[in-house]
C-alpha cells in the first residue's frame, strides 16, 4: 500500500532492487524490464542512470548547492556565482534542475533517469546527464525517439519534457504514470510543510517563506506567466 512516506522519501518499503545498484517501486521495475527488453530487439539499449533517492541524499544535495559546494547554473546551463545571488536567486538556481527534499520525483520509485550504455561507450563519452547527450547528434539521440514512440505502451512518460517555467528540461527522465499519479496526490503542501519544518536543511527560512510558490511551479510543474518567465531567467 503507498502511503504519503513514500511520496516523501522517507520510508523505502515499496522497493525491489533494479540494475546496477539501484532500486525502484515493484511495479514500476516489471514494467521497465518489460521496456528494455522491447527497446532490445530494436538495438536499443536503456539503463538505469539513477533511480530511487531517499529524502537523506536529496538533503545532501541541496544543503550541498545552497552552502556553494556544488555548481549552480541557469535554465540555459550556464554556470552561475553562488555568492552573488540573493536568496531568491539561489532557490530558484537550485530547484531548476534539483528538487526540494521531501519534494523529489526519485523519492517514489517510479521515476528514473536512463541513457543508452552501449551507444554512450561507442561515443567514448562519459554520461553527464545533459541535453545535448539526447538532442539530435547526441549518442542517446535514438534511444530518446524509440522512448517518445514506445515509453507510453508501458505506461511510462517524461513529466519533464517541456520547459514550463519550472524545472529545466530532463529528456532522460521517465515516470511510470500508474504509481506515479498516486505518489504526486500524496505530496500535498500541507505534508510537504508538516516535513519540512521539522528538518534542518540549508535555507530553510526562504524555503518555507516560498513553498506555495515551489509547490505549484517547481512540484507541480504548472506553468508561469510571461512576466514571471523574463524576471526569473
Amino acid at each position: 500500500m503507498i502511503n504519503v512516506e513514500h511520496a516523501l522519501g522517507i520510508d523505502a518499503s515499496h522497493l525491489c532492487e533494479a540494475q546496477d545498484g539501484h532500486r525502484l517501486e515493484i511495479r514500476t521495475y516489471s514494467a521497465f524490464s518489460a521496456m528494455q527488453r522491447s527497446a532490445a530487439k530494436d538495438n536499443i539499449h536503456i539503463n538505469i542512470a539513477s533511480g530511487y533517492r531517499d529524502f537523506a541524499r536529496q538533503k545532501f544535495i541541496w544543503d550541498n548547492k545552497w552552502q556553494g559546494l556544488r555548481p549552480l547554473y541557469s535554465q540555459t546551463g550556464e554556470p552561475l556565482d553562488a555568492a552573488i545571488l540573493t536568496s531568491e536567486q539561489k532557490l530558484h538556481a537550485i530547484l531548476t534542475w534539483s528538487a526540494l527534499p521531501g519534494a523529489s520525483r526519485h523519492h517514489w520509485g517510479t521515476d528514473l533517469d536512463v541513457y543508452d550504455k552501449l551507444a554512450m561507450a561507442q561515443a567514448g563519452q562519459t554520461l553527464q546527464l545533459i541535453p545535448q547527450e539526447y538532442s539530435e547528434k547526441g549518442p542517446c539521440s535514438a534511444m530518446h525517439k524509440w522512448l517518445v514512440r514506445h515509453a507510453a505502451d508501458f505506461d511510462f512518460y517524461m513529466p519533464y519534457q517541456d520547459f514550463t517555467g519550472g524545472v529545466s528540461v530532463e529528456p532522460w527522465h521517465l515516470s511510470y504514470r500508474p504509481v506515479a499519479e498516486k505518489m504526486l496526490s500524496l505530496l500535498t503542501l500541507p505534508a510537504l510543510q508538516a516535513l519540512l519544518t521539522k528538518q534542518n536543511i540549508q535555507g530553510k527560512a526562504e524555503v518555507l517563506k516560498r513553498l506555495p510558490m515551489i509547490y505549484h511551479r517547481y512540484i507541480l510543474n504548472e506553468g508561469i506567466s510571461d512576466r514571471e518567465h523574463q524576471e526569473f531567467k
